[in-house]
């Protein structure tokens, strides 16, 4: 019979891809960690590890094997957060991984939701900001608790087996500077088409993000590809480039700094939008301290939104 605990350890190693990394964060000896694995496969009956050169890595039934502990471990978790749904008591520590945008617009605001005089039960909350694959891979190696990520309609993303929560859908737009606009005949909030703008200067995030690949797709599926000017990750370095008449750029809303902005908002006629969502491993979303963060998330999504409606275009 297969052993949970092992099958855990062999998730562990999935996630962490080496053994002397699966030992550090199970806080155990490499050899250890190595006597549980073969235990395992002797269990299994089939080869669940092969080493290539020094590289160890999971065969196909190693992969069938994880896939299956994934399961078992989200049932194992779900149990978990029902008992602890029933006990109550208090709320311990979550911590969340953001990209920059959603860090600074929805999750920043689970702090002033958050009563200092603690009337109301919360849990303590702590954030690292990091681009969407950073945090899954955050979330699978449990190094954060949740994880707040974006998928655009271009570019689908994949996910391990986790628990997704809906946020929100956030529209990209194009920005340009109001004279470009004007010159253009675009009034502020009427749709553009990305084809007009083959010939501009485009200013884009860096190549390590998938808003750039994005804004590559999007221009691509246009008919010409994008030239850009400059780089930057930071969206409101952009948006200050826009102001400043350098070139025009594909920006999501939720991404735009807060304030009156001297740029000209355009949707595309080609809508392009990303959802939103907060992950967490299978089967602990139910659990107390989550459950009220979800429900937070949510709620200071669905406040974003409504300040953004009566900010107008």
């Amino acid at each position: 019979m297969l052993d949970v605990r092992r099958l855990s350890l062999l998730r562990e190693f999935a996630n962490r891809g080496t053994v002397s990394a699966t030992a550090e964060a199970l806080h155990l000896t490499g050899p250890a960690v190595s006597q549980q694995l073969a235990v395992l496969e002797r269990e299994a009956g089939v080869p669940l590890l092969e080493r290539t050169g020094r590289t160890l890595s999971l065969t196909a039934a190693g992969h069938v094997l994880v896939a299956h502990a994934e399961v078992l471990m989200g049932n194992v978790a779900q149990a978990e957060s029902d008992l602890a749904a029933l006990r109550g008591g208090t709320l311990g520590t979550v911590r969340i991984g953001a990209f920059p945008s959603a860090a600074r617009a929805v999750v920043s605001r689970l702090w002033s939701a958050t009563p200092a005089d603690g009337v109301r039960q919360a849990p303590s909350l702590r954030l690292v900001e990091q681009e969407p694959e950073l945090s899954i891979a955050a979330l699978m190696r449990n190094d954060v608790d949740l994880a707040v990520v974006h998928a655009y309609t271009l570019l689908p993303r994949d996910l391990p087996a986790c628990d997704a929560t809906h946020l929100l859908d956030d529209q990209v737009v194009l920005a340009l500077h109001p004279a470009d606009a004007a010159r253009r005949g675009l009034e502020t909030g009427r749709p553009a088409r990305l084809t007009e703008f083959a010939e501009s200067d485009w200013l884009v995030p860096g190549p390590e993000t998938s808003c750039h690949e994005m804004i590559q797709r999007a221009c691509g599926a246009a008919g010409f590809v994008v030239h850009p000017i400059a780089h930057a990750t930071d969206f409101s370095v952009l948006t200050a480039l826009v102001e400043a008449g350098a070139g025009v750029a594909l920006i999501p809303r939720l991404a735009l700094p807060e304030g009156p902005l001297e740029i000209s908002l355009h949707p595309l006629t080609r809508p392009v939008t990303r959802t939103v969502s907060a992950l967490t491993r299978a089967g602990e979303s139910r659990r107390p301290e989550l459950r009220h963060t979800l429900d937070a998330l949510q709620e200071a999504a669905a406040n974003y939104l409504t300040r953004a409606r009566e900010a107008g275009p």
